[in-house]
């Protein structure tokens, strides 16, 4: 059967870097091309390519996934653009509001709050960078969602130590930096301590140590600090309270003196202090202090149940760019 006539070719430009691609790659570029500059339809794609529509629908994915395409939404006048505008104006901080269904419990939320944050996150680390990544149940999810955005002398580290009665914690805290270093092609930094020292003179012995010094300097030249919030009360309950972090007894001692939530382990109360929290001592955690030096303090929050938390976060100033759901951003507004 004779091939049916295709569209005239389109000659690439002298700066086209197509070429350095392998073969999928280069025809994940050529129907990006196709279909986002040229507006031709599948069908008319998968001819000019000699595949199927489904294979030009594959390599549209992969075109995507791996950074080729960059989509950016201009929001129109709906309610998370609505929200997105009143709660930066009430807090004075960046705010995205993801749209999202009513219907959806917490662990639903969180993954659509995760990949609206990945894409943010694409759009914010660039070369040069030094980006500190708490770990949790929310930076994990985060983590699994990032795309390929290529970096180069880009640093991330982490933000606290992840070990604890229970388990060493390397691996799950390793997983989520590596994820983060192989989306921005970036060198990582791990923070080999425990998430909670058993006495704060252990913790200030060991910040004398050399190689712990290392890793704190590394983090004191944060041009970006990446983190959610733990809080007892979320429905799908944050990793320091579930993980064997905290004893039964130090979890209701953090719920007697007013404590709402922690940032990378570092506990806070109803407005953002943390001073007279005996265990913040014992953290590994950047001191908030130090956090509030960071120039951008990019958090995500999925769920009505972080709502106290965020509250107080914002008080104390800890947050500059906000990534939550439109049902929890209803409830911020309401308080």
């Amino acid at each position: 059967m004779q091939k049916p006539s295709s569209p005239e070719p389109i000659r690439r430009p002298a700066h086209d870097t197509s070429v350095q691609y392998g073969s999928r790659e280069r025809d994940a570029l050529r129907a990006a091309q196709l279909y986002y500059l040229q507006d031709l339809k599948m069908e008319v794609i998968a001819r000019e390519l000699g595949t199927s529509r489904s294979t030009v629908s594959r390599l549209l994915t992969q075109a995507r996934r791996t950074g080729m395409v960059s989509i950016s939404i201009s929001p129109s006048a709906d309610m998370s653009a609505q929200l997105s505008s009143r709660l930066a104006e009430r807090f004075g901080i960046n705010v995205q509001v993801v749209p999202t269904d009513g219907s959806m419990d917490d662990a639903q939320l969180l993954g659509r709050v995760a990949a609206h944050a990945a894409h943010q996150l694409g759009a914010m680390v660039s070369s040069s960078m030094t980006v500190g990544v708490a770990w949790g149940s929310t930076m994990q999810a985060v983590s699994t969602a990032l795309g390929s955005h290529p970096t180069h002398d880009t640093v991330i580290v982490q933000l606290n130590g992840a070990a604890n009665p229970v388990t060493s914690g390397v691996r799950y805290a390793s997983e989520i930096l590596t994820r983060f270093g192989e989306a921005f092609t970036a060198r990582t930094e791990q923070f080999p301590v425990p998430a909670f020292f058993d006495r704060a003179t252990t913790r200030r012995a060991m910040w004398q140590e050399t190689s712990v010094k290392r890793v704190l300097k590394v983090q004191s030249e944060m041009n970006l600090a990446v983190f959610s919030l733990g809080a007892a009360g979320s429905e799908v309950a944050s990793q320091v309270y579930r993980g064997g972090y905290l004893s039964k007894q130090e979890t209701a001692q953090l719920a007697k003196i007013g404590v709402v939530g922690d940032v990378a382990t570092v506990f806070f109360d109803a407005n953002g202090h943390s001073s007279g929290i005996g265990i913040n001592a014992r953290s590994t955690g950047p001191a908030l202090d130090d956090l509030r030096r960071v120039p951008q303090r990019f958090c995500v929050v999925a769920g009505r149940g972080k709502i106290e938390a965020v509250r107080g976060a914002l008080k104390g100033g800890l947050i500059t760019d906000l990534v939550i759901d439109e049902g929890a951003a209803l409830a911020l507004l309401d308080g």
